[in-house]
């Protein structure tokens, strides 16, 4: 009898307020966890059997010249509209939180325009910027003597217009990034940095932004990586990029499951370099906020 209750206790778990605690069944758990290998089984058994992939042609591809100087272009290319958006987005951030009704409007402004219209669209606009402005120059407005004019077709190539569409669009996001990361820190820090006889500049570099850096970090670790895919959005521009370089070559080879094979092996190469570097970043900031939370 006593081992009978024992079983039924073991059996029966008992939370601390008496109440039972009945395990749920694991039928639907096992019959998930065998939709699951089955569909897993699926996709290896097609990767390794369908000839459709090719897998000939993408080993072929995978390292040509063409493609590597499109993975060297997307990389230039992120690198020069991540730069391009943290320098705006700094400037922007700071205009919203400055007090300044014209400056906060002009803020607010741009960021509701940039992040409210597709990338694509403001691509393709900065492309055809010519049927607009055929010349741009540099003078006195309104019929004033200009100094210096160049075409619009020469000054914006296809590079030029895909950093301005994706800059501009990244600015506007990363401005509310950095926005909430300075409003993450403490007033008093920059009351008692002025009390210190900080200038403004001073103590927004020195001392706000260092701080506001921790919450900076993590969104656009998450900013760098959604750069680097959209940076195939300008294909549509004919700059010659990742993207775009497998375009040309399954245009001419009808080729085109193993090109865009080659194209997503490639970005999903990128991408993972860039989480891991993202990893080590946070880890460094997040240890020196235990540090000084220690040390407090």
């Amino acid at each position: 009898m006593a081992l009978s209750q024992e079983m039924n206790t073991h059996s029966t778990p008992v939370s601390t307020n008496g109440a039972i605690i009945v395990d749920p069944p694991r039928l639907w758990r096992w019959f998930g966890s065998a939709i699951v290998a089955l569909i897993a089984a699926w996709i290896v058994y097609q990767v390794f059997t369908n000839a459709g992939f090719e897998w000939s042609v993408v080993g072929e591809y995978l390292f040509h010249p063409s493609v590597l100087g499109g993975v060297l272009m997307t990389l230039e290319l992120t690198v020069l509209v991540m730069a391009i958006g943290s320098a705006i987005g700094i400037a922007i951030a700071v205009m919203r939180m400055s007090g300044d009704p014209l400056l906060a409007f002009v803020a607010h402004s741009f960021v509701w325009f940039f992040r409210g219209t597709p990338v694509l669209i403001q691509l393709v606009f900065w492309y055809n910027l010519a049927t607009l402005f055929p010349d741009i120059s540099v003078g006195i407005p309104f019929g004033g003597p200009k100094f210096y004019e160049i075409s619009s077709t020469i000054a914006i190539s296809s590079f030029t217009a895909a950093m301005l569409g994706l800059g501009l669009n990244e600015a506007a996001y990363m401005a509310e990034i950095i926005r909430a990361g300075l409003l993450s820190v403490d007033p008093g820090q920059a009351e008692a940095a002025k009390a210190l006889g900080y200038r403004p500049a001073q103590t927004f570099f020195k001392i706000v932004l260092p701080q506001a850096m921790k919450a900076i970090i993590p969104p656009t670790g998450n900013q760098l990586i959604g750069t680097l895919k959209f940076t195939s959005l300008a294909s549509t521009v004919a700059l010659y990029e990742l993207m775009h370089s497998v375009e040309v070559i399954y245009a001419r080879t009808f080729e085109t499951v193993p090109m865009l094979i080659v194209a997503a092996l490639w970005y999903l190469f990128l991408v993972s370099i860039l989480s891991v570097l993202q990893y080590f970043v946070e880890r460094h900031f997040s240890r020196g906020l235990r540090q000084a939370v220690g040390g407090h």
